[in-house]
């Protein structure tokens, strides 16, 4: 969104415009909705995150001073509301999917990593066998990485922050992100190196 609409858009929903929230909602649900999503690994506690986000939205926009990084506090409330509700499952008898190591029902990163970075559709029914396999490969890779690995690397390939912006969301300094972002994506790319070589060898058994 241009810097100068969107700044009319808070300054109207400080008003408490219901226009405005209507058009900042239309702006940013979809790649909030997909961020809550592949950290939950569940549509409906993404859906229900997502409503309680723009709830806050309407309760603390009056306070917000806009500084040019109104898209990285919103990621910072949505990634405070998707930590609460894994510390309320480890307290219950369910296990989150994201603690548990997969069991999600969608694919989990879009970006750097080539073909095996694909949408939250990718579990359809009709998708290409090889692709519903790279979405499970890759969900089982990102359920391994630390927490904060996690979130940096998803915020930045979910997002258009950048990486300063992230730093700002997450409340850590720059290096802190840079670092978490370099070390999640080797991560990433050594485990699924992994899921490839064990999937070749077990075709060559077979």
């Amino acid at each position: 969104m241009d810097p100068q609409q969107l700044a009319r858009l808070i300054a109207a929903a400080r008003r408490r415009e219901p226009e405005a929230f209507d058009a900042l909602v239309d702006a940013y649900s979809s790649p909030l909705y997909g961020y809550l999503f592949r950290l939950t690994g569940s549509r409906d506690d993404a859906e229900e995150l997502l409503q309680e986000l723009f709830v806050r939205l309407v309760r603390m926009i009056a306070r917000y001073q806009h500084d040019g990084r109104f898209e990285a506090w919103l990621f910072r409330i949505a990634t405070n509301l998707a930590r609460d509700r894994v510390r309320r499952l480890r307290r219950s008898p369910q296990v989150s999917s994201i603690e548990a190591g997969g069991g999600g029902d969608g694919a989990l990163l879009d970006g750097e990593l080539g073909d095996a970075m694909v949408d939250a559709s990718c579990d359809a029914p009709d998708q290409p066998m090889r692709l519903r396999e790279d979405c499970d490969a890759l969900q089982r890779a990102l359920a391994q990485l630390p927490a904060a690995e996690r979130e940096v690397v998803m915020l930045r390939h979910y997002s258009d922050m950048t990486f300063a912006e992230i730093a700002a969301a997450m409340q850590t300094p720059l290096g802190t992100a840079l670092a978490r972002g370099h070390r999640g994506l080797q991560h990433l790319r050594r485990l699924l190196s992994d899921e490839d070589g064990l999937a070749r060898a077990a075709g060559g058994d077979a």
